[in-house]
């Protein structure tokens, strides 16, 4: 009953809205239709939302205890990726266990932010700094980047390197030896322009200039301002987007829902969302504050982290700020994977504020 009043309602009433938005964004984006996305985000959020109470309520004890369990195994399934993988997009990113099919890019992001948690929570704050003491960190965060950047997915594996190395900033490792990283990897960028793959340079080169290829690796960007710029502030209303519905917007259900829902209900539709999303954020920063374990703040500002950086870079993406990276928004974009996958971070972070006065794990 203790844990019942502990339940944080204002986090999981702001996810049940942000999940409620991306349902209708699906259904106009299926032309007024359940199938083929709505319905199945709809049973999809159902379930997930479940698993978010079950994982709340159990100890977070257990949490920690396999946090590294949890991690190998989701790098076992970047391995089995590699070896047995489903090709789609160009990319081999997926996988068939039991007949579903699953990203464990995305699930990996969870490992490394548990892995990362309970390394530093185990390590004394004196010894962090240590350069021998890096080491575990940063295997833990280049292992999977180097998987997956094998599949290739270029905006998976930027996002596994920036969460992890903001995870050790927000632990405590000083910020020289990030600014030496970063010079290393400026140095090193060269080469690795030698391993993208055509569709890739493709895409940075449209960035930069999308006019260079209008029909081809600068359409996504052109067509996703258009409707942008279409919706102005107040949008054309519900089922009135007509870059959508002339279907000129690519991957309107995953990548570009963001600028769906912009062209349906304009710019005060977007800053309604980017507000709830806010609060979740806000919401992650005020339970690593009041948590009385390491775990638990690190863990929590990881999830922070996570969601930002998913906003961000899907947000950046449909404006033409960055190039296209195949980043989805949560909760609103089609994909089981990332549904689970944010669905289970939000359950662990109820777990941490309901447990917030336990100071031993």
């Amino acid at each position: 009953m203790n844990k019942f009043y502990k339940f944080n309602f204002l986090l999981f009433i702001t996810i049940i809205i942000i999940g409620l938005i991306g349902f209708f964004a699906l259904y106009s984006a299926a032309h007024g239709s359940l199938d083929p996305w709505a319905k199945k985000h709809i049973i999809r959020f159902f379930l997930s939302s479940l698993l978010l109470i079950f994982i709340s309520l159990i100890n977070l004890k257990f949490i920690y205890k396999y946090a590294y369990l949890f991690f190998i195994i989701c790098l076992s399934l970047l391995l089995i990726v590699q070896i047995f993988g489903t090709l789609g997009y160009g990319a081999k990113r997926w996988v068939y266990l039991l007949g579903i099919s699953i990203q464990p890019s995305e699930l990996i992001k969870i490992g490394i932010i548990l892995a990362l948690g309970k390394y530093y929570h185990d390590l004394r704050y004196d010894r962090i700094g240590k350069i021998s003491n890096l080491f575990l960190p940063l295997l833990i965060i280049f292992l999977p980047f180097t998987l997956i950047i094998l599949q290739p997915d270029l905006g998976t594996s930027l996002m596994i390197v920036v969460l992890g190395v903001a995870i050790m900033f927000s632990a405590g490792v000083k910020l020289w030896k990030f600014i030496l990283g970063s010079l290393s990897l400026i140095f090193i960028a060269p080469f690795v322009w030698n391993f993208l793959k055509p569709y890739q340079q493709k895409r940075l080169f449209s960035f930069f200039n999308p006019e260079l290829d209008p029909l081809g690796s600068g359409y996504q960007i052109i067509q996703s301002k258009i409707a942008l710029g279409s919706g102005g502030i107040f949008g054309k209303g519900f089922l009135q987007g007509t870059q959508s519905y002339l279907d000129y917007l690519p991957e309107k259900q995953t990548d570009f829902i963001f600028t769906l829902i912009g062209e349906e209900f304009g710019f005060l539709g977007l800053i309604f969302i980017l507000i709830l999303f806010l609060i979740i954020i806000f919401i992650c920063f005020y339970i690593s504050v009041i948590s009385n374990n390491i775990f638990g703040r690190i863990v929590s500002i990881g999830i922070s982290i996570n969601l930002f950086l998913y906003v961000l870079l899907n947000t950046f993406m449909v404006t033409g700020l960055i190039p296209v990276v195949g980043v989805p928004i949560p909760l609103i974009s089609h994909g089981g994977t990332v549904m689970l996958s944010i669905m289970t971070c939000f359950g662990i972070l109820m777990n941490i504020g309901i447990n917030s006065n336990q100071k031993k794990l």
